[in-house]
């Protein structure tokens, strides 16, 4: 990879040999006070349970539909000063213990070359979706990062300053089949037909479709690291649409590929060997395999029992959730009920509360908080007294 130029905002040209053994961050950045996220995620013992929800920077928070009102949508996603203020949002309300990147996972299809508009009461729409094989061809062969990608980069970085070392930053990427199934079927979708299709009718293009996006994938993810991010995440929201056979076959060598690639550039680039999250919504027949894909932390939606998930990935691994996120409508006292049951269930120990999915837009933004305070809360009463 590039030596990631325009990355380095507010940083000095040594900030790449800054980085130590002891000291896993770039020279110039704050130095973290709260690393329960991290320490989980690496299995590490934790006073309280560690908490962060997907989608925590979105529309059920007023500011963030005030700072977001003006601007189109990947407007404000190339702008490296509104991804920092949207990421910080939800920080300066609740007591997380992460934070995500304001961003989205449709800037990969973008950096391809793909037109990608986000349509008001739609959702993301592609006006020229993969229709044939040989729309392949129109797709940039060779991406670079740096280049395409770059204004994340600097978001980034921004927010790893910006967040004065309150918390870690989370980077994060669509995992290769996600990405295709958008790419193909031109945006949202509830069978995900035309994308399964291609899967049945031109393997071998999907397989170099997936191939293509699992290398850009891998050259994001490695370029959020140099930028700052201190852990990462890889979405596979569109799993459950796929079987066992076809997840075995076009989603989970890609996911490996992923994991296995990311580390061994960021070694070779002596940048931070940052834990690694994957997040396969509804892909429980494929619990083992995700344990041993390569990563340090198995994200779950709320349709699995977390016995169950343990049972199935060991003590080898840290799990990632799963509260539905409904369950954000109820009262107060009952969210408090649902997270103590939940912390019950799943440990407190190699474990990172999250909700089974996104924050939807129309949450009470103190049920969220309630939500947050529950999980410390209970987790610190639970390692006190077991």
């Amino acid at each position: 990879m590039a030596a990631h130029g325009s990355v380095r905002a507010g940083q000095d040209g040594g900030a790449r040999a800054a980085y130590g053994e002891a000291e896993s961050r770039p020279k110039g950045f704050p130095k973290l006070k709260n690393d329960t996220f991290l320490r989980a995620a690496r299995g590490e013992e934790t006073e309280h349970t560690p908490v962060w929800c997907m989608r925590q920077a979105g529309r059920y928070l007023p500011e963030f539909r005030e700072t977001r009102a003006a601007q189109d949508f990947f407007d404000t996603c190339r702008s490296p000063k509104l991804c920092c203020e949207l990421t910080l949002q939800p920080l300066r309300r609740f007591p997380l213990d992460a934070a995500i990147i304001f961003s989205d996972i449709l800037v990969v299809p973008q950096a391809l070359g793909m037109e990608v508009v986000m349509v008001p009461g739609k959702g993301p729409t592609f006006p020229e979706p993969l229709k044939e094989v040989e729309d392949l061809l129109k797709l940039r062969q060779k991406v670079d990062v740096t280049a395409e990608l770059g204004y994340v980069f600097q978001a980034v970085t921004l927010t790893r300053h910006s967040l004065e070392g309150k918390v870690p930053l989370i980077g994060f990427s669509g995992a290769p089949w996600t990405l295709m199934s958008y790419m193909v079927e031109g945006g949202g979708s509830t069978t995900m037909a035309k994308a399964k299709s291609w899967l049945y009718r031109y393997p071998e293009a999907s397989h170099r479709l997936l191939r293509l996006l699992t290398d850009v994938v891998t050259d994001y993810l490695v370029g959020q690291v140099a930028a700052g991010a201190q852990a990462l995440q890889l979405f596979e929201s569109h799993a459950g649409h796929l079987g066992p056979e076809q997840f075995q076959e076009f989603a989970l060598p890609y996911i490996r590929d992923i994991a296995r690639d990311v580390k061994s550039k960021l070694k070779a680039e002596a940048l931070p060997l940052v834990p690694m999250i994957v997040f396969a919504k509804d892909a429980h027949y494929a619990l083992r395999d995700l344990a041993q894909a390569g990563y340090e932390v198995v994200g779950l939606d709320w349709t699995i029992q977390p016995q169950e998930a343990r049972a199935q990935v060991g003590k080898g691994v840290t799990l990632q959730g799963n509260l539905d996120p409904c369950a954000l409508y109820a009262p107060k006292e009952k969210i408090g009920e649902l997270v103590k049951k939940m912390l019950e269930s799943f440990g407190t120990q190699r474990y990172i509360a999250n909700l089974g999915h996104g924050l939807y837009p129309d949450m009470n933004p103190e049920h969220v908080g309630a939500f947050v305070e529950a999980v410390h809360a209970h987790s610190r009463h639970i390692n006190k007294h077991g």
